[in-house]
């Protein structure tokens, strides 16, 4: 039931251009997101549930060719859009990747940045494919373009990564939310006490950042379910523990030093355990 791997296909093909400079590439997807998918049954047969388009005024069923697309201006009011109203505002695919501005990353809200792309250098595109990753990285800079993939005009941002590029697509900056919004926290600065615990506990947990590490525990546990089902005939498997709440902190140093003392526990067990150590020895 794990995902399958697939030939990977170019999603869009162009080129990125600054000045006079053209370097042909090629976007690959360049994350994934193994979900399972259900569809909703009917209990007493399984058979299977399809979605209706019902209309909320007299609960009819609405064929494809009469239904249209509205925006609500107003609660309860709607201005009608055609297809030759969007081809009126549709953005020329240029196939290029216009780059904009070269800004220092750090200067840039990580919150902008929301989905990657690897770029492939295409035919001939190689040394200037190079000149501009190295250049970007030695200077500690981004590339801010504007693409159009899938006739969506998109800001995105051209980045060194390793061995290559990556064209990572952005918010605009007004679908960011302001932080105002949000209530913020009225406590006081910490105590003296409490801060150095805080760092203590940090360093406790601090350990070098290796992403095997990380896994969908959740999915992997409901895979795991899913094919004890099948295995004994759609019967219920066997329960699983869940893990206790956390209670409520009353005292903050109390319970920062439990936490840095079941930390150091925690390390040490594991420094000891044979796996551990046939880990090092591999």
């Amino acid at each position: 039931m794990r995902f399958q791997n697939t030939i990977m296909r170019a999603i869009w093909k162009g080129a990125i251009t600054f000045g006079l400079v053209n370097i042909p590439v090629s976007l690959y997807p360049a994350t994934r997101r193994e979900e399972l998918k259900f569809r909703l049954l009917r209990g007493k047969d399984l058979s299977p549930v399809n979605y209706k388009r019902v209309a909320e005024a007299d609960g009819k069923e609405v064929p494809w060719e009469d239904i249209v697309k509205g925006y609500e201006y107003e609660k309860g009011k709607f201005v009608i859009l055609k297809d030759e109203d969007f081809a009126r505002v549709d953005i020329e695919a240029t196939q290029t990747v216009d780059i904009l501005h070269f800004v220092a990353i750090k200067e840039v809200n990580p919150l902008l940045f929301y989905k990657p792309y690897y770029m492939e250098a295409a035919k001939g595109g190689d040394r200037a494919y190079v000149l501009l990753r190295d250049a970007l990285e030695e200077t500690g800079k981004i590339a801010i373009a504007k693409v159009v993939i899938k006739t969506r005009q998109h800001l995105a941002a051209v980045k060194p990564q390793e061995r290559g590029l990556m064209l990572e697509l952005m918010h605009f900056p007004h679908e960011i939310l302001d932080t105002s919004e949000f209530k913020s926290p009225q406590e006081k600065k910490p105590a003296r006490s409490e801060m150095t615990m805080a760092r203590q506990l940090i360093a406790s947990m601090s350990e070098k950042w290796r992403p095997e590490d990380y896994t969908d525990e959740y999915r992997d546990a409901l895979e795991k379910m899913i094919e004890e089902k099948v295995e004994h005939g759609g019967r219920q498997a066997p329960a699983t523990t869940r893990r206790s709440k956390p209670t409520n902190i009353i005292d903050l140093v109390s319970v920062l030093q439990q936490s840095i003392e079941k930390t150091q526990g925690k390390k040490s067990a594991r420094r000891k355990s044979p796996k551990s150590s046939r880990k090092k020895a591999a």
